[in-house]
């Protein structure tokens, strides 16, 4: 994000006034003064630096054209040399404040703000209402970035010049860096009260507003800045930063690329574009643009940090790691850097380093959800349950969960006594998660509540039949989106186990607490055929939900996924007849000897008919996986490196599932080692 101050500002370049020097000189030397600062003022500044040099043959020690030339000097550019013939008046006539502020202008372009500062003190020791040294004074502080001293003499300036829009509008520049946004907001608008048509201030309080996350208002500011200024690169660029927050990426990747026609050096632009690229699937070339923005601006942070982000969503985890460790060392109190360094580390399995970096980042910002929610996550994986679902429920502050959050008339239940009364439990994620937690419903019917379960409708028929859900006459298994039955309490299903205070010891078991329709059962039974010294019935799932709505989500299943050609080595073992269980995604090839049925699967309890006919299930992470197991069908899980917390470390069993076997890759990406095995296993039971 781009923050303007006005290039015009006086406040940054020495002024031509009138001549400050006291020692009586000769009418001529007068009269030449006079006419070479006409000059000066209309902009003849060649003209004006000969009738100046002309008075330094005559008197040496002319203290105003030393100075005078230095302003000359100072406004070609040729800072050194403005430096150099202003110290020459200064050590003529040390007490003109002019002369001071004159030379700390000079200083603040040679970037040597420190000594620019002992100029502007000594400029207000000689003139404490000088309204302009206050300004520059202010502005060199803030390049410091000692923005609550820099806040100090920009009010002082503006109480001086009460009308100046320029430094009201440097003044909310400062308070927005240092965070005061209200009062950063009300500069803005004092500014443009003053002036209507300033564009700067309108753009800077379109940053404003965007910090306070009031991003339709900030964009109508950076509309309103280009009206006023069309080539107006910063605004553009801005705009085109909040239009790819909203997701109008393809309008944001537009302007952006207009920006950087306007101004090639813009490092802000290159790293919105990277962004907006980056939410275009785009990957290489939001790396290309961060890489430029960095190389235009070495210190700049937060592209170091959107390096990261986009080089982790490429799966090169260790230069990502270094990417988030340079923005935190460009800027320690970078809270999310710290999340994402602690995300990057929990995908390499370096655990205790993550939790590390999310209590670091909850010390920076006590109230930073995402911290508060990968914690837990951490913590859950680590065996710590108890204090990873209090983390977890930080979830419901997470952007991605805030369309579940429902709006309930009726209070959340807590595990308070309610004997009596009614509970809905209701679904929020997946429909793996939902079939893992419906064990709870019987845990609060035995506390004496009456039962309502609102689940996705694909999964209404099977839970019609979990324990707890018994109320005759009732429909107490309703599917989301619609009004469920009256209630008194509600509960997300993924907030019970906080509920019932599940430890690693106390997880609510039972080798099946679902169960298929015993009549399809037979249905099944009758076509697959019940004979003795059959085939070994397997049936196989080889990938995920793309998720293709969230790029977050989509990498997790391109890393949980496999395509259907690498099971190859499975399908060569003898003995075995293979059964699709999947749904949707890619086709197997056609030589692999498969049966193909999921057709036929409507919903859920079909699916769960069909997979009680096999001896066994083997699939990567997902839902059909959840529901073998939850049907005490021995299951078989191919997992990845970085696995879901779900199925903690180390282990090979899963405390939630009894019948469930965990195959897990070795490294990031190694199905061939899992296969491998799996195959192995897979040729004894076989062969026995």
């Amino acid at each position: 994000m781009s923050a303007h101050q006005n290039d015009r500002n006086r406040l940054r370049h020495g002024r031509v006034g009138q001549p400050v020097s006291s020692p009586v000189r000769s009418a001529s030397v007068q009269w030449m003064l006079a006419a070479a600062l006409a000059h000066h003022r209309a902009g003849r500044l060649h003209d004006a630096e000969q009738i100046y040099r002309r008075i330094l043959t005559i008197d040496r020690r002319h203290a105003d054209s030393w100075h005078l030339l230095g302003l000359i000097a100072h406004a070609r550019g040729q800072h050194d040399l403005a430096a150099s013939s202003i110290r020459k008046a200064i050590a003529i006539n040390g007490r003109a404040a002019a002369y001071h502020f004159s030379l700390g202008n000079a200083l603040v372009s040679l970037d040597r703000c420190d000594a620019a500062i002992a100029c502007y003190r000594r400029t207000l020791d000689l003139h404490p209402d000088f309204p302009d040294a206050h300004g520059n004074f202010g502005n060199a502080l803030r390049q410091l970035g000692r923005l609550a001293e820099a806040v100090d003499c920009y009010r002082r300036a503006v109480e001086l010049t009460p009308r100046s829009a320029d430094l009201l509008n440097n003044l909310g520049i400062t308070l927005r860096q240092h965070g005061q946004l209200a009062d950063a907001v009300a500069c803005f608008r004092r500014a443009l009260d003053l002036n209507p048509e300033f564009p700067a201030a309108h753009n800077n309080l379109g940053n404003a507003l965007r910090h306070e996350g009031r991003l339709d208002e900030a964009a109508a500011c950076y509309r309103r800045a280009l009206a006023l200024d069309p080539d107006y690169a910063d605004a553009h660029a801005n705009l085109g930063g909040v239009l790819e927050a909203q997701g109008g990426v393809d309008e944001a990747v537009a302007l952006l690329r207009h920006a950087l026609t306007l101004r090639p050096d813009h490092p802000e632009a290159h790293n919105n574009l990277g962004n907006a690229l980056k939410a275009q699937g785009h990957l290489a070339a939001a790396v290309a643009c961060f890489r430029q923005a960095l190389h235009l601006r070495p210190d700049y942070d937060e592209a170091q940090y959107n390096l990261g982000n986009v080089l982790r969503a490429q799966g090169d985890l260790e230069a990502a790691v270094d990417c988030f460790r340079q923005a935190l060392v460009l800027r320690p109190d970078f809270a999310d850097a710290h999340v994402n360094l602690g995300n990057t580390l929990a995908e390499q399995r370096r655990l205790d380093e993550a939790m590390a970096c999310y209590r670091h980042a909850i010390a920076l910002q006590p109230d930073q959800p995402d911290a508060h929610f990968n914690l837990g996550i951490v913590l859950l994986t680590c065996g710590d349950l108890m204090a990873g679902w209090r983390e977890y429920e930080w979830r419901w502050r997470m952007p991605h969960m805030r369309a579940a959050c429902r709006d309930m008339s009726k209070p959340q239940w807590y595990g308070e006594a309610a004997e009596g009364r009614t509970l809905l439990i209701h679904a929020e994620q997946g429909f793996g998660d939902t079939l893992q937690f419906c064990r709870y419903v019987r845990l609060a019917a035995e506390r004496g509540l009456r039962v309502i379960l609102q689940v996705p409708q694909p999964l209404v028929r099977l839970l019609r039949g979990v324990a707890g859900v018994e109320l005759a006459g009732v429909e107490l298994v309703v599917a989301c989106g619609g009004d469920p039955p009256p209630f008194d309490l509600h509960c997300p299903m993924l907030s019970l186990p906080l509920v019932f205070g599940t430890t690693l010891a106390t997880i609510p078991q039972g080798a099946a607490y679902l169960h298929a329709d015993p009549r399809q059962v037979e249905g099944w039974q009758a076509r697959l055929g019940g004979m003795p010294g059959r085939a070994l019935r397997v049936g196989v799932v080889w990938a995920g939900d793309p998720r293709t709505h969230s790029p977050a989500l989509a990498a997790v299943d391109r890393r949980r996924s496999l395509a259907p050609d690498r099971l190859a080595p499975l399908f060569d073992v003898p003995g075995v007849d293979w059964f699709s269980l999947q749904k949707t995604g890619p086709a197997p090839p056609a030589e692999l000897r498969l049966t193909d049925l999921m057709h036929e699967m409507a919903d859920f309890a079909d699916t769960a008919a069909l997979i009680a006919n096999l001896d066994l299930v083997i699939a990567v992470d997902t839902a059909v996986a959840h529901l073998a197991a939850a049907l005490g069908r021995p299951v078989w899980l191919l997992d990845r490196f970085d696995s879901c917390w779900r199925w903690l470390t180390d282990r090979r069993d899963s405390p939630w599932y009894p019948t469930l076997r965990l195959y897990r890759q070795p490294r990031a990406g190694d199905w061939d080692a899992v296969l491998t095995e799996v195959a192995r296993d897979l040729r004894i039971i076989a062969e026995a």
